[in-house]
């Protein structure tokens, strides 16, 4: 009868019982064996054949944490270490990968947690992404615009509440015109010198970037949403480009933004292939956010019934972008506050530095719809800010009312 690896490494503790009767310190657990004492005792041909198999675990439970070790120590890799690494079951490296992020964001920002206010603009959008729920075709999306008195009341509300960073958001949405939003924008920068102003519209021209930029934006995330050109075409319509995606986020950094990527964990068709291929076009960007957060279907997309990207993924993932971009803004997204109710704790546990409430007014909340099951729409921005104070000491850091800009 053949077994399974997994039958073989567990029929293996019964080969090994009359060693272990026979000397209990011999093993600390059936991974480890006691070398020193291994040549002291003699075993048959099939208890030599299942110790092999417990040497060869242990082996490679040693090679995963050199390759911890050379991460945090060289900030890269190559991609079969990356795809070991990704893919690991060793705890005992996963532990390693987890202290090394933490010690390396308290390196840069202490327990420092930055605080962005999210204004969700609009939730018009001209695309068709297939995963979105504010995509064009889905004729059930409930649309809304906030007006410039509700944008600057958002505005307003959050710096009362110490926030000094806005991140104003929207569907690529064209009654968001150039003129409109810049004259938003110089007004917000004229009564709150001491903020940060960030953008997040989506695909724009070159000229219009330099325009937001003049007028007093500071920063602006677009994420790649998946650097390898076959996978985003499964995820997005013909007319959209990765090429021309990518060249927006070029065009930023030239005209001095701060700039933020970044990608869905677990979206579909996605491989762990996929995943080295976002982290090397990251190493090539050099921005300095990183946004990840696992996929979670929307129910009015041809990926509903596609399951979600996991936390165990998600947060490997933010370790290891932590270690290969040190100083990085990453946060702790509401995705994974999605997927599990301690989501964002475990993301700031794992190296993440900035979490981004919601201080849209909680009448337009639930219509910008983007996944299933998005929390806190229904909260007042008041006490969405209170109950993130109390998360966020909780997990053992400290939110702090200040720009949070990259460690440049």
């Amino acid at each position: 009868m053949l077994l399974s690896p997994t039958c073989i490494i567990n029929h293996s503790k019964y080969a090994l019982r009359s060693i272990i009767d026979f000397k209990p310190t011999l093993l600390h657990n059936t991974n480890i064996i006691n070398q020193k004492l291994l040549p002291k005792i003699i075993i048959n041909k099939n208890q030599k054949f299942n110790y092999s198999i417990i040497q060869t675990v242990k082996l490679n439970n040693n090679k995963d944490m050199k390759i911890v070790e050379k991460l945090y120590r060289e900030q890269t890799l190559s991609d079969n270490e990356l795809k070991t690494l990704i893919e690991t079951k060793n705890i005992e490296a996963t532990q390693l990968l987890k202290k090394y992020a933490d010690e390396t964001r308290q390196k840069y920002y202490g327990k420092k947690v930055f605080i962005r206010g999210l204004i969700e603009i609009s939730s018009y959008c001209k695309n068709d992404c297939l995963y979105c729920g504010i995509r064009r075709s889905n004729n059930k999306a409930e649309r809304y615009r906030l007006t410039r008195d509700e944008i600057l009341t958002c505005c307003k509300n959050g710096y009362n509440l110490g926030f000094r960073t806005f991140v104003m958001q929207s569907g690529e949405d064209g009654f968001l015109t150039d003129r409109f939003l810049c004259s938003i924008i110089r007004e917000i920068r004229e009564k709150y010198p001491d903020c940060a102003i960030t953008l997040s519209f989506g695909e724009r021209s070159y000229e219009s970037y330099k325009c937001l930029k003049e007028a007093g934006a500071d920063r602006y995330l677009l994420r790649h949403e998946a650097a390898d050109p076959n996978l985003y075409e499964k995820l997005h319509p013909k007319k959209m480009s990765l090429e021309n995606r990518k060249k927006c986020l070029f065009n930023l950094k030239e005209l001095g933004y701060q700039v933020g990527a970044g990608f869905m964990v677990g979206a579909p068709y996605q491989t762990t292939e996929h995943l080295i291929n976002d982290l090397r076009f990251l190493q090539y960007l050099q921005p300095h956010m990183i946004g990840i957060g696992p996929f979670i279907p929307h129910h009015n997309t041809e990926f509903a019934n596609n399951k979600s990207g996991t936390v165990e993924l998600t947060l490997r993932l933010l370790n290891i972008i932590r270690l290969m971009f040190p100083k990085i803004l990453l946060p702790a997204t509401t995705a994974l506050g999605t997927v599990t109710p301690n989501g964002r704790e475990l993301g700031l546990q794992n190296g993440c530095n900035v979490v981004m409430p919601n201080l849209s007014p909680v009448k337009v909340r639930k219509k910008y719809d983007l996944y299933d099951n998005k929390i806190c729409t229904g909260e007042e921005a008041a006490e969405c800010r209170g109950c993130l104070n109390r998360r966020v000491k909780y997990a053992g850091y400290k939110i702090v009312s200040e720009r949070g800009d990259y460690a440049f």
